[in-house]
């Protein structure tokens, strides 16, 4: 099925390189194949390229380009930020305060560092994902190194108060660190105005390719400004100001830059629209689809998510039997193959583990057409009437499973 009509509502997990961007990204890998560490002028070709580069995705934060350190990914923009500040402060201080909801790229380096004698408080949310400012206020202690909390939640939309959380960080001398991998380029971000001091990102979010992010670290432009904040964790070359070592991905980076001029150019544009198809979404399957309902906040999230509940179903049924519709979506139980648990998001704003399962998130993007969302809204309600039929879980049937029928958990 997988062929032009296939409907692509799984913006989140990753998009489809934007057309500009790949010409881009050819571009470079036919002309700038310099070191851009070399003297010579190829390498200084490369030079400027990343220099350009470095310009146009600061623009779009309101960042000192010398701010931006490119990286291999978001999830490796999240790990210097956190194991660097770790590292650089733990004279200072070992406590770190983060919330629930976080992705697993910052949730599972806390871990680590517990495991490494940090102690580590977990914000709760509320039941639309959003963190409680007081019981942010109240969690900072005299050791209290940094704040981590996420710009936007990759499964259900919700957007933090992050200006807030700015201030009560500045005003108590903590290091602010947001994992902004879902908000950069879909909604407004001012690192100035909002205090941030670390922001992690990632091009293949917003249109651009795979294998490239950048970390901000506030250093107000200064070759060493970032030694406040952070060391480095890996060691090698002096590529990124030694601080991410690695022979810098030139074309990869020219084509997050494209993608960040096209996502700048587009942004308010871009967010209505997108704003409009997901509340038509969300309206439509809460008025004609009963038992479902909506998870994250009503109107605080971000511009292209939608994340449905549907009681008595499993997500990962849904997504498969749309995806044999020609319609790409996601769980939001997130569950891996291996692992019955649910999504700890979900369980965090309060849903049951029966009903964490059955959710769905759709995920709108740049080529989505409302023609398109028509569609996805034409054939819901067929599939989800077929998986209650067959459901175990549906109204009047007492559930109980044992170990033994795990497996029919599995798909």
């Amino acid at each position: 099925m997988k062929d032009s009509k296939y409907i692509y509502l799984d913006n989140a997990a990753t998009t489809p390189m934007d057309p500009k961007v790949i010409e881009e990204v050819i571009k470079h890998f036919n002309e700038t194949y310099g070191n851009s560490s070399s003297l010579h002028s190829a390498g200084q070709k490369a030079g400027q390229t990343l220099l350009k580069s470095r310009e146009i995705i600061a623009s779009l934060i309101n960042a000192h380009r010398d701010d931006i350190f490119f990286t291999s990914s978001g999830t490796e923009a999240d790990n210097i930020a956190i194991f660097g500040v770790a590292s650089k402060n733990k004279e200072r201080g070992n406590h770190i305060i983060t919330t629930t909801v976080e992705h697993h790229a910052v949730e599972n380096p806390y871990k680590q560092l517990e495991k490494k004698g940090f102690e580590v408080t977990f914000l709760p949310v509320d039941q639309f994902g959003l963190i409680n400012l007081n019981d942010l206020n109240n969690a900072i202690k005299d050791k209290t190194i940094l704040i981590s909390i996420m710009f936007a939640n990759n499964e259900i939309g919700t957007i933090e108060p992050v200006k807030e959380i700015g201030a009560i960080a500045k005003k108590n001398d903590v290091i602010f660190h947001t994992d902004a991998v879902q908000a950069f380029g879909k909604v407004p971000i001012d690192v100035i105005d909002m205090n941030i001091d670390l922001l992690s990102a990632s091009a293949h979010k917003l249109y651009g390719p795979k294998g490239v992010g950048m970390l901000y670290i506030r250093g107000k432009g200064a070759r060493k400004g970032w030694g406040k904040y952070i060391e480095p964790i890996m060691f090698g070359g002096g590529h990124e100001r030694e601080m991410r070592p690695s022979t810098v991905n030139v074309p990869g980076i020219a084509g997050f830059a494209k993608a960040v001029e096209l996502a700048k150019e587009e942004l308010e544009k871009e967010a209505a629209r997108q704003t409009k198809l997901r509340n038509k979404i969300i309206k439509w399957v809460i008025d004609n689809i009963e038992d479902s309902f909506l998870n994250g906040h009503p109107t605080q999230r971000l511009p292209n998510n939608v994340n449905l509940g549907f009681k008595y179903i499993e997500g990962e049924s849904i997504v498969l039997d749309l995806d044999m519709e020609g319609i790409a979506t996601s769980t939001g139980s997130a569950c891996s193959s291996q692992s019955l648990e649910p999504s700890h998001v979900l369980t965090a704003i309060g849903l049951k583990p029966e009903e964490a399962h059955g959710s769905l998130r759709v995920t709108l993007g740049r080529f989505t057409t409302e023609k398109e969302v028509d569609y996805f809204l034409e054939k819901l309600p067929g599939v989800i009437d077929r998986l209650r039929k067959m459901s175990p879980l549906k109204k009047g049937v007492k559930y109980m499973f044992d170990k033994s029928s795990d497996t029919e958990h599995h798909h």
